[in-house]
């Protein structure tokens, strides 16, 4: 276990993976859960808590700074666990729906995917993602190798964006890829834009496509809007 790391006499720390959650309050007094960090860490983050509490302590309350899943992807278990009120900011509590979604473009398509594999998610979109499929090439600094393997693990629909032009992921790629979610019986919608290669969502890049990401983007409305909405 990863123990709460003091910053203040009452302010304990607390990495889980990228993010961080706090824990404001003395030892054998009130405190409050300031953040809590992506989903399936509410355990963790109990076992810390009685380790610094006492075990069967709870807090006052969650207070979560802003609703983005890796800030709040635990709030709703251990708000249950505790039998405690969540705080948010009003305008965060469209975002506040226990739903979580992942996007992200090239290697964070990869990512994107990885974690949809990984995580119990309601969303993810991969935009581009390389090197689900296939291998980087001879030279290529990227250590990773394919995952598609993972195809059955998927915790939720996905949404594939491609450049039909593209190399990495190559549309050959792109086939294989949806060929395997077919297989496992996984959620999926794709769509490959001619004339379109890698980045180009990128507006500040020559491979920017403004077509393809102007429609790329109400996609990915529309899709979040089915998966993540109420």
């Amino acid at each position: 276990m990863t123990p709460i790391t003091r910053i203040a006499p009452d302010i304990g720390w607390l990495p889980i993976s990228f993010v961080n959650v706090y824990f404001v309050g003395r030892p054998g007094g009130p405190w409050i859960l300031v953040d809590a960090g992506l989903p399936g860490r509410a355990n963790q983050i109990i076992e810390a808590a009685e380790a610094r509490f006492s075990a069967g302590g709870r807090p006052e309350a969650i207070v979560l700074t802003h609703g983005h899943f890796d800030h709040a992807g635990s709030a709703l278990p251990l708000a249950e666990y505790w039998d405690v009120p969540i705080y948010a900011h009003r305008l965060e509590l469209p975002y506040l729906n226990g739903k979580v979604g992942v996007i992200g473009y090239c290697s964070g398509g990869r990512q994107s995917f990885l974690a949809a594999a990984s995580l119990p998610l309601d969303a993810a979109v991969d935009c581009y993602g390389a090197f689900v499929v296939g291998t980087p090439p001879e030279g290529m600094p990227l250590k990773v190798g394919p995952i598609v393997h993972l195809a059955n693990d998927l915790s939720c629909p996905l949404l594939g964006l491609f450049g039909a032009d593209d190399q990495h992921p190559s549309p050959d790629q792109v086939a294989e890829l949806d060929k395997a979610l077919i297989e496992a019986g996984k959620e999926h919608e794709f769509h490959s834009y001619p004339g379109a290669g890698h980045a180009f969502f990128a507006v500040n890049r020559p491979a920017y496509r403004p077509e393809a990401a102007m429609d790329g983007w109400q996609k990915i409305w529309d899709f979040y809007g089915r998966h993540l909405a109420g």
